[in-house]
């Protein structure tokens, strides 16, 4: 298998709600007007976001719908250049719709850092990570391995 995540497919209670909420967090849609309603892309760097029905992914699944919810231990991250860009994401996720689940705040490590839910309860952390700089295109590197500006 090789390393990498192509797709992240976030279940949601209804997938055109849920893309306004990414629509206001400035994201571009990448699906076409010829695609299925259920489902919304958004291209990353490097992979795709997909909003995808939730009894939809149960489906799929074979399993129940009710079976598919609740915060599963996993958190979404987009990392900042600077610790003072992460407040304003925060602020920006909360006026489109979303819950700040902690504010901006340096943290042990030695990053500053936010939570905040989207409307479906998908947790998403704001980080600005001092040993890990962005590469120009914004990529994520750890330990800024791979970043070369």
């Amino acid at each position: 298998m090789g390393q990498r995540v192509s797709l992240i497919t976030l279940a949601v209670k209804e997938v055109q709600a849920s893309a306004r909420f990414y629509d206001a967090l400035g994201w571009q849609r990448a699906t076409g007007p010829d695609d299925p309603e259920e489902v919304v892309a958004y291209n990353l760097i490097g992979q795709t976001l997909g909003l995808y029905s939730k009894a939809m992914l149960a489906a799929d699944l074979g399993i129940p719908e009710d079976a598919i919810g609740g915060f599963s231990g996993m958190t979404l991250s987009h990392n900042v250049r600077t610790k003072e860009e992460v407040a304003p994401l925060l602020d920006l996720a909360a006026a489109a719709g979303g819950r700040v689940l902690k504010p901006a705040g340096d943290i042990f490590w030695g990053g500053h850092i936010g939570y905040f839910s989207d409307p479906d309860g998908h947790v998403w952390e704001v980080a600005f990570n001092p040993f890990s700089p962005l590469a120009e295109d914004g990529a994520f590197c750890w330990g800024g391995y791979g970043a070369e500006t």
